[in-house]
């Protein structure tokens, strides 16, 4: 399976996706926009899109911000080292052994305060990230969504929905985003700074070794200023993306060898998206994503999230990444449903090469329909 797997990788970037990340100097139509990527389930960076926002202005001036939100409290999250949800060791002096899920810690604090602490963050000490994933953008920070636009209005028609969240970010270079995927068509607008983008498609999920990981969280101790991360004491496991794509130096070899797929397959496209800019994030697509602070010292960005269609896409991609496919020592668990049969898993290693080729044939079939016409 392993050569009609990566001739998959090939020819989705030959047939649909090409080199690099598409560029629009202007907003397209909705019918532009539905027709050339979502359809297409493409990515596509647009300029000259919210050109018109106040907050391209105002935000970049933290004393404004901090003015403007002194009476609101926001969700503030703390991590050591900028990576939350994210896999980590368990015991973090080991670089080496049992691996978790780690998620930061949060607490309520007023914005002024918050903002200060993402300005002063320090790696090893305390990262603070505002991140807070649940429309935040149109709840904690209601005070200067008039600063924005409440939705994209071209892709809320060619979509045809308002977009179900909207979030904002607010962070500096120390907090990275680690390789996942959402469920939901993502348009992310950037005010501040810039943020860079590591993409793969839906085609290469056997790329990012997803495996199950308990999950733990991070609490923090003020008067100490002590991080401690904890398993759950309800033991539940979360499927995550396994790859860091800038292993450190003394890790890379390893993680070379631990990780084939991803190092030695296709090139991630790569995309930096700057103050002023959009990127369309298809639904599904995997990403990872860094930071550049701009003038006020932190990265501003706001995203609105689209429910996706769960049809005949999705399906596919359930098919995809039910295929075994077995690389290295670290085998992929490419099921993401928790109540899996482990009594079908044998089953599917029982099946003959040549139905299993059969059914390859009919997914890469109707993935190249996706790629292409949907």
């Amino acid at each position: 399976m392993s050569k009609e797997i990566q001739n998959l990788w090939r020819e989705v970037r030959e047939l649909s996706l090409g080199t690099e990340i598409d560029r629009l100097d202007s907003p397209p139509s909705p019918v532009q926009f539905l027709r050339d990527y979502v359809s297409q389930s493409k990515p596509c960076v647009i300029s000259n899109a919210i050109a018109h926002w106040p907050a391209l202005k105002l935000w970049s001036d933290p004393a404004y911000l901090a003015g403007a939100l002194s009476n609101d409290l926001v969700s503030l999250h703390l991590t050591p080292n900028g990576c939350a949800d994210a896999v980590t060791p368990i015991n973090e002096k080991e670089s080496t052994g049992d691996l978790c899920f780690a998620s930061s810690h949060v607490e309520k604090v007023p914005f002024p305060e918050a903002l200060e602490a993402v300005r002063s963050s320090t790696k090893g000490k305390s990262v603070a990230y505002l991140q807070q994933q649940n429309d935040c953008f149109r709840t904690e920070y209601s005070t200067v969504a008039s600063d924005c636009d409440g939705d994209i209005a071209w892709a809320t028609e060619a979509l045809g929905c308002s977009p179900e969240a909207v979030n904002l970010w607010i962070g500096t270079d120390l907090s990275v985003t680690s390789f996942h995927k959402d469920h939901y068509e993502n348009l992310y607008a950037v005010v501040s700074g810039e943020k860079h983008f590591l993409l793969l498609p839906p085609t290469d999920v056997h790329r990012l070794y997803v495996q199950r990981y308990p999950a733990a969280n991070y609490s923090y101790d003020r008067d100490t200023e002590a991080f401690k991360l904890e398993i759950e004491q309800s033991l539940r496991h979360v499927p995550w993306c396994s790859v860091d794509p800038y292993p450190s130096p003394e890790k890379e070899a390893s993680e070379r060898l631990k990780y084939p797929l991803f190092f030695n397959g296709p090139k991630p496209f790569h995309c930096t998206v700057k103050a002023g800019e959009i990127l369309y994030l298809p639904s599904m697509w995997f990403h990872h994503v860094s930071q550049t602070p701009g003038d006020g010292g932190y990265t501003i960005a706001v995203n609105y999230w689209y429910d996706m269609q769960f049809d005949v896409k999705y399906a596919y991609f359930n098919f995809l990444q039910s295929l075994s496919y077995e690389s290295s020592s670290l085998s992929p668990i490419l099921s993401w449903r928790e109540d899996e049969d482990s009594e079908s898993g044998d089953a599917e290693k029982g099946c003959s090469e040549l139905l299993w080729r059969v059914r390859f044939v009919l997914a890469a079939g109707t993935l190249w329909l996706w790629h292409r016409s949907i």
